[in-house]
């Protein structure tokens, strides 16, 4: 075995006086019989500059008999000191203490640093872990509150529009219904016009009636039309409001999905049972929004919903005035129809009655015309026994002789009766024919007025009839949409 250590010969070991310690005299027990020694392997105290308190020095070989069965050596004798080298001085004893108090209380002193820095480290992190923790629940409940801020104004904005669309799809209906009751009217004035057509003679007049029932049809045609054109701008607002209503109520679901997860997150602790490690889950971004972002979200979807509710209420608006409007000039077409009607029945039930008094009176003067005619018949064959007896006479007269011949006062009385019956019974047959010629003309009067009073009695009833169809008409609740 070889023992390790340096000569005393080493030109550092020489004597110096120690700034920390009294040197202490030497002794032969001290000095000479123990000294250091060291095993391979083992590394002194100052074992950071071991260049400075020892070499290594070879040793003659020990034989097995001399070593000592617990591996320290055998104390060494005086009778062997010639045998050994020197291993240390005294300086180099206290100088190793020396340095090992220095380092040992370097070492005690970065390791009390090291505790009382560790003891400050652990406080500001278990500060700082607990603040963030704070922070932490503290953000989540600010978020928790925005969430339930934006769910209120959603829920609210929410019901708003399904009121809204309640009201709009009611509007709707009633458009559908009013254009719905617009189709009796409009099939009651056709049929009007169609029967008017039936009119014969002078009576297919474009009057007043046909006027307004004209102006009746189209005005209905074109409300229907208008009426028709609204529920479908209707109904495109309500697929408007309907995607709106989505829009909320998907951000809603969202909303309260992120609501129910923040807030269990919020009410999470260290003690809580089902806290995880999930390494790696802060290196992954899945977010999609920032705050700015996630709030101008909702609110577009609350503007949206805002500007389609707008849009809504200017529809029923216009609805409900469109309703009231129509129904209020069908109205006044109904009633200046049917007062047109009224007085067409009227004037025609007046001409009828003025015809019907003329054809009486016609009928009298036929009546009489006819008597005159019989008397002038009778006049006339009454003139031809007087004409027959004095031409009778005039005859016998030209059969007397001679001078007898002679152109008395009878004679010419005679032939003065004779040209006076003539002509009596030539003005007699003149107005014979005068009065045969008036019965004619009151003949054919008479047909005339029959015929007229025909043409007007159609027409009277045609009008009745008309009036009979149109006594039903939509009260004004229906007109509006009301059922």
């Amino acid at each position: 075995m070889e023992f390790l250590g340096t000569t005393q010969v080493a030109s550092y070991c020489g004597k110096k006086k120690s700034c920390l310690f009294p040197e202490i005299a030497p002794t032969s027990t001290t000095k000479d019989t123990y000294q250091s020694c060291y095993l391979p392997g083992y590394r002194s105290l100052s074992s950071q500059k071991p260049s400075l308190f020892h070499r290594v020095v070879s040793m003659p070989p020990i034989s097995d008999k001399q070593f000592h069965p617990t591996g320290r050596p055998h104390t060494v004798l005086p009778a062997l000191r010639s045998a050994l080298h020197s291993r240390y001085s005294t300086r180099d004893w206290h100088h190793a203490n020396l340095v090992q108090l220095r380092g040992s209380e370097a070492s005690r002193y970065r390791a009390d640093r090291l505790n009382n820095d560790s003891m400050r480290l652990i406080q500001n992190k278990d500060q700082l872990t607990y603040q963030m923790q704070k922070d932490s629940r503290r953000n989540l409940g600010e978020r928790i509150s925005n969430i339930d801020f934006w769910r209120s104004e959603l829920i609210y904005e929410l019901e708003c529009l399904l009121r809204e669309t309640q009201a709009l799809e009611t509007a709707k209906q009633r458009l559908e219904c009013a254009a719905g009751e617009m189709e009796g009217p409009l099939k009651v004035a056709l049929e009007c016009l169609y029967h008017r057509e039936k009119r014969q003679g002078i009576d297919l007049v474009h009057d007043d009636v046909e006027k307004n029932l004209i102006k009746e049809l189209d005005g209905f045609k074109d409300f229907q039309e208008i009426l028709t054109k609204l529920a479908h701008k209707v109904s495109k607002q309500l697929g408007i409001n309907r995607d709106a209503q989505h829009a909320l109520e998907k951000d809603l679901a969202d909303k309260n999905s992120a609501h129910f997860i923040d807030e269990k997150c919020y009410n999470l602790r260290n003690t809580s049972d089902s806290i995880n490690f999930y390494h790696g889950v802060e290196k992954a971004d899945g977010t999609v929004s920032v705050p700015t972002t996630w709030a101008k979200f909702s609110e577009d979807n609350i503007r949206y919903s805002q500007h389609s509710r707008a849009n809504s209420a200017r529809l029923r608006d216009d609805a409900e005035v469109t309703l009231e409007r129509t129904s209020e000039e069908m109205w006044n077409h109904f009633i200046t129809t049917n007062l047109a009607f009224n007085n067409r029945i009227a004037e025609v039930a007046h001409a009828k009655n003025k015809l019907q008094a003329q054809l009486a009176k016609i009928l009298q003067e036929i009546f009489q015309t006819e008597d005159t005619i019989m008397f002038l018949e009778r006049s006339i064959k009454a003139k031809e026994y007087p004409l027959k007896v004095a031409q009778t006479c005039l005859a016998g007269s030209t059969k007397r002789p001679n001078i007898e011949l002679c152109r008395d006062a009878p004679q010419l009385q005679l032939v003065s009766e004779v040209y006076t019956i003539d002509d009596t019974v030539y003005t007699l047959k003149q107005r014979l024919q005068e009065a045969h010629d008036t019965l004619q003309m009151l003949l054919l009067n008479k047909s005339k007025l029959e015929h007229d009073i025909s043409v007007k009695t159609n027409s009277f009833f045609i009008d009745k009839k008309c009036m009979d169809m149109r006594g039903v008409f939509p009260s004004t609740p229906q007109l509006m949409g009301y059922t």
